[in-house]
């Protein structure tokens, strides 16, 4: 086939939009998420085909021998500014904290190339904000441009179908059964649609906490693994002066591919939490907690396994990792029962 006078390959099955990304094309989408199946709704990725009477959706035309696609005319881009500029005349705003997901600054990125100023056109504001008493989603449904790149992932990454569509046209929206609460819903929290969001309309209510903190900088990202289970999902930290204000997941992570559950997407608190301790106690003959320095702690906790192995035989020793400590730690753990003591009786707190 041949994309913009190129000629190219492609393998069966392919859609236009997937051989163009991979000829590094560039073909503006909002409603396409790789992981999920092609919806074909915002249009923006239309180009025009040889021999068709009308441009074409790119991610949902199937790629065909002999076919001849040109990806940015001067119509095709006349087109998408166009519709841009009726998708952002409906919403709020369109400048959103980073912290809201991953995919949220799509819709501002997009209107900044195609310079969009969102005056041309004008009207009411669909969507309305959903007040939800869950201390980790936030549903401002007032920049909602109905892509159901949520609803989708819940369904078919998920599996949850926590929540739908309803009503057609200018009032659709997105909801839970019975347009309930989200915590009442199916929901497990995973975060997934926060993350495939292409305009803040979901948002980590946890992350913005931050946001007034940071203004405009953009946070450092650190990719890692998330230590909660043995999955392995890779994940990136989120930081600004060393403190940790978000976490996204890592879209190419092997293992887990943009999806975390919810300890590994909001369980993160504990880390500059004011009751963590910052330094090691022990406890006296008084039976009161005193702060000690590091040797004295390690000297005392070696003394009281020494002293039960002694009296009660390895058996009586069990170790168990927490979820919240690096995967270092955890192996360190696990080597420290099973080669110090000879026994497997060694389990973490995320197991299960």
């Amino acid at each position: 086939m041949e994309i913009d006078g190129v000629e190219v390959a492609f393998s069966e099955g392919e859609t236009i939009l997937e051989v163009a990304q991979r000829h590094e094309k560039e073909i503006p989408t909002l409603c396409y998420d790789p992981r999920l199946e092609p919806f074909g709704g915002c249009r923006l990725c239309i180009v025009e085909l040889e021999g068709a009477r009308n441009p074409v959706a790119s991610c949902t035309t199937k790629t065909t021998e002999g076919m001849v696609v040109r990806t940015a005319t001067d119509t095709i881009e006349a087109y998408r500014k166009t519709l841009l500029e009726m998708v952002v005349s409906e919403n709020r705003e369109v400048d959103v904290s980073p912290l809201r997901g991953y995919a949220a600054s799509e819709l501002a990125d997009l209107r900044d190339k195609y310079a969009v100023n969102g005056t041309r056109m004008t009207g009411a504001k669909s969507g309305a904000n959903k007040t939800d008493e869950n201390p980790f989603i936030l549903r401002d449904y007032e920049l909602c441009i109905s892509c159901y790149r949520c609803v989708r992932v819940c369904a078919e990454q998920e599996g949850d179908h926590a929540i739908n569509v309803m009503n057609r046209g200018f009032h659709t929206q997105i909801t839970t059964e019975f347009d309930g609460l989200l915590k009442d819903s199916a929901c497990t929290f995973c975060g997934q649609c926060i993350q495939t969001c292409p305009t803040g309309a979901l948002a980590d209510k946890k992350a913005l906490r931050a946001a007034d903190e940071i203004g405009d900088a953009i946070p450092d990202k650190t990719r890692t693994i998330c230590p909660y289970c043995g999955v392995g999902c890779s994940v990136d930290i989120l930081t600004q002066d060393e403190k940790i204000v978000g976490i996204h997941p890592a879209m190419d992570g092997p293992a887990n591919q943009g999806a975390l559950c919810v300890k590994g997407q909001f369980a993160y608190d504990f880390v500059h939490h004011s009751d963590r301790l910052k330094t090691p106690l022990v406890r006296g003959d008084d039976g009161d907690l005193h702060e000690a320095t590091w040797e004295d702690a390690l000297d005392k906790a070696a003394e009281g396994f020494r002293k039960v192995n002694a009296e009660h035989g390895r058996h009586s020793i069990y170790g168990i990792a927490s979820g919240r400590a690096p995967s270092e730690a955890a192996y360190m753990m696990q080597k420290f029962i099973r080669v110090g003591f000879g026994t497997n009786y060694i389990d973490n707190c995320s197991r299960a």
